[in-house]
This record gives C-alpha cells, structure tokens and sequence, in this order.
C-alpha cells in the first residue's frame, strides 16, 4: 500500500501546480488534484514554492487550516468515488451533490464524514468503520 509522507504530499500538489502552469502533461491523478486546486485558489500561494512549503507547520496551534491535508481529503474522496470504495460511497457523494447543487460542497461534507471515522478509527485502536462513514455521508 501507497504510503506518502507528509513531505511526498506536499511535492506531489506543488508539482501538480507547476506543471498545470508550464502546460506540461500531468498524469491522471495529477489532473484531478490541478482540478481541486482551481476549486481553492487561497491554496495557490501555498503551492509555488516547494522548499517552503516542506518547511511551513500547519499544526493546529497555528490556526491555518493545511491545504495539502484539505487537498489530499479531496483528492481520497474523488478516488473513492471513482472506485466506489468503500461500497457505496459513490451513489452516497451523488446523491449529496444533488442536494448540494455542488460537488465541491458535498466533499466537504464528506470530508467531515471521513474525518470523523479516522478520529474514532484512532482513539478506538479498531480499524476505521467503512459503514459508518458511508452513513454518515447519506444522512447528510
């Protein structure tokens, strides 16, 4: 399994940005963060100084939200979506959009959903419930 560091995160949006502003090829994936980035364009100074980037402390003390974490729960949920993985989730972030009239909002909204089954996955030591989630995104 994939693992990345926070570090590996961080390079992968910068150089997503980069390379959407040289007009290089980006990969598939690439093309779906360049997307969530034009959906946060408070993100962008962020992103085009790597070096800086790798340095900045995005700790809760700071009181800055992380764009590399708020890219990357984007970025999981539209893979999710895309794989309908966990079961469900797809027809669930749909049906959200719908009502939202916006897919940016309902990941939002699911980024609340996944959230908070990562937080109960951790202070439970149990592996995080995929059900749960999935709920918590149709009751939304």
């Amino acid at each position: 399994m994939f693992n990345p560091s926070s570090d590996d995160v961080r390079r992968f949006f910068c150089e997503a940005y980069r390379k959407h502003h040289a007009k290089e090829i980006l990969s598939p994936i690439e093309a779906i963060a360049v997307d969530w980035i034009a959906e946060h364009p408070e993100y962008e100074e962020a992103l085009t100084d790597v070096d800086a980037a790798l340095a900045r402390d995005y700790s809760v003390e700071g009181g800055q939200a992380n764009p590399f974490l708020h890219l990357s729960m984007h970025l999981s949920i539209s893979e999710q979506v895309s794989i309908d993985s966990p079961r469900g989730i797809r027809d669930a972030c749909q049906a959200l959009t719908r009502k939202l009239d916006s897919a940016h909002a309902a990941h939002h909204d699911i980024m609340e959903c996944l959230g908070q089954m990562i937080w109960t996955s951790q202070r439970s030591g149990l592996p995080p419930d995929a059900e749960a989630y999935v709920e918590c995104v149709r009751r939304r």
